[in-house]
C-alpha cells in the first residue's frame, strides 16, 4: 500500500515506489544561468545593431545638399596661460640670478673673447642674418587673421556626391579632392580572389587528409598546428610578407613592384587558411560513417571514397568555410596596409600595387578632420565593409550550414 499524500501536494513517487523524474525542481542556479545566457545573447545583438546605426549615421552627411562649416580660428594675440594670470605691467624689472650676486658697478668693462679680436665699432649697426631677409612690416597686419577649416558634405546635391564616389581617382588631400572608391573596391576584390585561390585548395585538401587518411596521432599534430596560425596577430603576418615573402616572390617572378596585390593576396591567404581548414574539417567529420562504409563495400578505394563520396556530401559546409574565409580577407587591414603597396590602381595586373577598402580606413582615419567630407567617405567605406561581411556571414551561418545538415540527415 502506498502512503497517502497531503492535500495540495503532489507525490514524487509512483505506485511502484520509483522517483518521478518528470517533476522539475526549481533551482536558482539554473534560473540565473539561463537569464545570464539570454542577456548576453540580447546584448550581443544590441551591440551589432548599435554599430550598424553608428557607422551609417556618420556616412550619411555626404549625401546631404547643405554644408556645415566648422571654423577653427587662430588669433595671434591669444596667449596660452597656466594657473592664475596676473597683471605684470607694474612689476619691477627683476633679473633672475643664480648663485651669489655681486655688485658689478665698479667692474671694468672687460669683454670675454675667443680667437682673434677685431674692431666691431664699424659693424655695430649690422645685424646678423640667416637665410633670406624679408620685410616683416607687411606681415604684422596678417598676424591677427583668422584661419578657417571648413567641414561638411562638400557636395551640392546627391547627384554630385554619387558622381564623385563612383570615379576611379582617390585623391582626398588636394585643392580639388576626389573620393572615387571604384579603384578601392576593385583592389579589394583582386586581393580577395588571389588569396582565396591560394588558401582554399590548401585548406580543403589538408582538411580532407586530416579527416579521411591521417592517423589519430597525426590528427593531434596537424589540426592544432594549423589552428594555432589563426591566433597569430595580423601585424606579424604583415611583417613576414613585407620582409621575407615580398623579396622571395620578386626573385622568383622577376616583376618590378616589390609590394603588390600578389604578395598581399598570398599573405592574406595564409591568414585565411586556418578558418577554411577548421570549418571544412568539421564538415567532413560530420558526414555519417555509413557513407564511407557503403563506398568501401562497393569496391571503391579510400581516395575514391574521399573525393567522390565524402567531399560532395560536405559541399555546403566547405562552401560556408570559403565564404567565411572571404569575409576574413575582405576586412583585413594590417596585412593589406603593409604588403600591397597602397596605390589605388585599377589595373587587372596581379603584380601592380593596390589599395583595399580596409587599408584606406586604417591609413587615413587618424588624420581626417571630424565632420569633413573625407571623414564621412571613410565611414561610408566602413559601411560597405560591414554590409558585405554581414551578408557573407549570414549566408554561411543560416543557409549553407542548414542545407548541410539537411543533406546529412537525408531530408
Amino acid at each position: 500500500m502506498t502512503k497517502k499524500t497531503k492535500k495540495g501536494k503532489k507525490s514524487t513517487e509512483n505506485s511502484s515506489g520509483l522517483i518521478d523524474i518528470t517533476q522539475r525542481k526549481f533551482r536558482w542556479s539554473d534560473y540565473l544561468a539561463e537569464k545570464i545566457i539570454k542577456g548576453v545573447a540580447y546584448l550581443s545583438i544590441t551591440i551589432v545593431v548599435l554599430i550598424f546605426i553608428f557607422v551609417f549615421r556618420e556616412s550619411l552627411p555626404i549625401f546631404k545638399s547643405g554644408k556645415a562649416p566648422a571654423k577653427i580660428e587662430a588669433s595671434a594675440e591669444a596667449q596660452e596661460t597656466y594657473g592664475d594670470v596676473t597683471d605684470q605691467s607694474n612689476a619691477p624689472d627683476v633679473q633672475e640670478t643664480y648663485g651669489e650676486v655681486t655688485d658689478k658697478s665698479n667692474a671694468p668693462d672687460v669683454q670675454e673673447t675667443y680667437g682673434e679680436v677685431t674692431d666691431q665699432s664699424a659693424d655695430s649697426n649690422v645685424q646678423e642674418t640667416y637665410g633670406e631677409v624679408t620685410d616683416k612690416s607687411s606681415q604684422s597686419a596678417d598676424s591677427d587673421k583668422s584661419y578657417t577649416v571648413s567641414a561638411g558634405s562638400g557636395f551640392d546635391d546627391n547627384r554630385s556626391a554619387l558622381k564623385s564616389l563612383l570615379t576611379k581617382d582617390w585623391v582626398p588631400v588636394s585643392e580639388n579632392p576626389r573620393y572615387g572608391i571604384i579603384a578601392l573596391i576593385i583592389g579589394t576584390f583582386k586581393i580577395t580572389i588571389i588569396s582565396i585561390l591560394f588558401a582554399a585548395p590548401i585548406a580543403i585538401l589538408a582538411a580532407l587528409y586530416t579527416a579521411s587518411f591521417a592517423s589519430r596521432r597525426m590528427k593531434e599534430i596537424i589540426k592544432p598546428t594549423i589552428e594555432l596560425l589563426a591566433g597569430f596577430p595580423s601585424v606579424v603576418i604583415g611583417f613576414f610578407a613585407l620582409m621575407v615573402l615580398a623579396s622571395f616572390l620578386q626573385s622568383m617572378f622577376h616583376y618590378d613592384t616589390r609590394l603588390n596585390s600578389f604578395v598581399g593576396g598570398i599573405a592574406m591567404g595564409i591568414a585565411a587558411i586556418p578558418i577554411i581548414f577548421t570549418i571544412t574539417e568539421d564538415a567532413l567529420t560530420a558526414v555519417p560513417k555509413t557513407f564511407n562504409e557503403a563506398s568501401l563495400a562497393l569496391g571503391a578505394s579510400k581516395w575514391q571514397t574521399a573525393f567522390f563520396v565524402i567531399l560532395p556530401a560536405a559541399t555546403p559546409g566547405i562552401f560556408a568555410a570559403v565564404l567565411l574565409g572571404i569575409g576574413r580577407v575582405f576586412g583585413e587591414t594590417m596585412i593589406a596596409l603593409m604588403a600591397t603597396g597602397n596605390a589605388a590602381l585599377m589595373g587587372l595586373n596581379p603584380f601592380e600595387s593596390v589599395r583595399t577598402l580596409a587599408a584606406t580606413i586604417g591609413a587615413e582615419m587618424a588624420e581626417v578632420v571630424f565632420g569633413d567630407t573625407h571623414y564621412n567617405v571613410l565611414f561610408l567605406i566602413g559601411s560597405l565593409l560591414f554590409i558585405f561581411t554581414f551578408i557573407l556571414n549570414a549566408i554561411a551561418e543560416f543557409y549553407v550550414k542548414g542545407k548541410l545538415m539537411k543533406r546529412i540527415q537525408g531530408k
